[in-house]
């Protein structure tokens, strides 16, 4: 709102001159009619009282590795647990957990047929239990050797004797002088008592498709499959006799008698060794086990992970064995037992061939093949 005041008169303009040199002020002329401006009523503001600055600890930021043009990734195989590391983008962890990723290749599909190496389980079965000692045995032998000529593997015997029974373990070797040895293991023999069944049918022999045939059968397979042109190492199949007849199996047997024959009778170090047994179950599951190389272990897992088989290759320590792997980590050779003990017919007489998947085999042989073909 606008308000105008007139003022016009001498005695109001002496009045004024007068107030003003009374307080001090001092006299300038003005215009007559002045113009004042009436502002409307404004609320009261309060001001607030200034901020007071409040100091927070930051901590530190994570270091990252470092990315240069072509990444190097830190790897984080299942199982680990280490802050600020990654997954290598292949899947690759060839170290285990914290070690550097290899570059992001393209990975070969596997070959692996599980129905195949069900037939070789069927047909192992056929043989009737091979006891050490027994035709059934001798017969499952000549057979795994057999097969492995037809196939152009390299086989050959390694005789043993044990509590005065023959033995012997079948090595088979292609990429001879290819690069560093990789051996896969199985033990070929089976229980001759059913310990683990009720009554009677625990002096039966056990049949063995799970513990024993299904190791035999991813082996065998994977002597049909694997690509050796793509592996830059030597491989070695070994067929391991008289693993199963300890704590009374036999009388006065041990267990894993031909694995620690030819574990103390080698002339190399080979790089890594990788036992497969009772992998056959219908309800697989395939955790970590106990004494198996650590980073050898999470490098197979993450393999089989990439295939998608994460649900069943279980990255958790359950079981820890002694198994055919043992005697080759006591020689310092990095060592993995790939075993499913929460079979339910293991030492029973119902260990038989309807209790095995050929999916089973498949996803075990895949990811050996896929592992092997894909290793630097």
């Amino acid at each position: 709102m606008k308000t105008t005041f007139r003022i016009a008169g001498p005695f109001l303009l002496a009045a004024l001159i007068w107030l003003l040199a009374g307080c001090g002020g001092r006299w300038a002329p003005f215009p007559v009619t002045a113009t004042a401006t009436v502002a409307p009523p404004t609320a009261t503001a309060t001001e607030p009282p200034a901020p007071t600055a409040t100091i927070t600890a930051v901590p530190p930021t994570p270091t990252l590795p470092v990315v240069t043009e072509e990444p190097v990734l830190q790897c984080t195989p299942p199982g680990c647990a280490s802050p600020n590391v990654l997954t290598c983008p292949d899947g690759d962890c060839p170290g285990g957990c914290g070690t550097v990723c290899s570059p992001p290749s393209e990975m070969r599909a596997p070959d692996f047929d599980g129905e195949r190496a069900y037939d070789d389980l069927l047909a192992q079965m056929a043989l009737g239990p091979r006891i050490p000692g027994s035709p059934g045995h001798t017969a499952a032998g000549d057979l795994i050797l057999a097969t492995l000529d037809d196939l152009g593997w390299a086989a050959e015997e390694q005789p043993l004797s044990y509590q005065g029974v023959e033995g012997r373990n079948l090595i088979a070797r292609a990429n001879e002088g290819a690069g560093p040895i990789i051996i896969l293991g199985a033990h070929y023999d089976t229980r001759a008592i059913a310990d683990q069944s009720p009554g009677e049918q625990a002096t039966e022999p056990v049949p063995g498709a799970v513990d024993g045939a299904s190791g035999v059968a991813v082996l065998l397979e994977l002597a049909r499959t694997v690509d050796l042109d793509d592996i830059p190492h030597e491989i070695w199949l070994a067929f391991f006799d008289m693993e199963d007849q300890g704590s009374g199996g036999m009388p006065g047997w041990d267990w894993i008698v031909g694995s620690t024959y030819m574990a103390n009778n080698l002339d190399v170090q080979p790089e890594a060794m990788v036992l497969v047994d009772m992998i056959g179950d219908a309800d697989q599951q395939l955790y970590y086990e106990g004494f198996s190389d650590a980073a050898l272990r999470a490098e197979l897992w993450q393999v089989a992970a990439n295939l998608g088989y994460d649900t069943v290759f279980v990255p958790e320590v359950r079981h820890s064995m002694l198994d055919d792997h043992r005697p080759f980590l006591s020689r310092g050779i990095p060592a993995v037992d790939i075993i499913d003990f929460d079979y339910p017919y293991w030492h029973t007489v119902e260990d038989t061939a309807d209790k095995v998947a050929p999916e089973s085999l498949e996803r075990v042989g895949r990811t050996l093949e896929s592992w092997l073909e894909n290793k630097p």
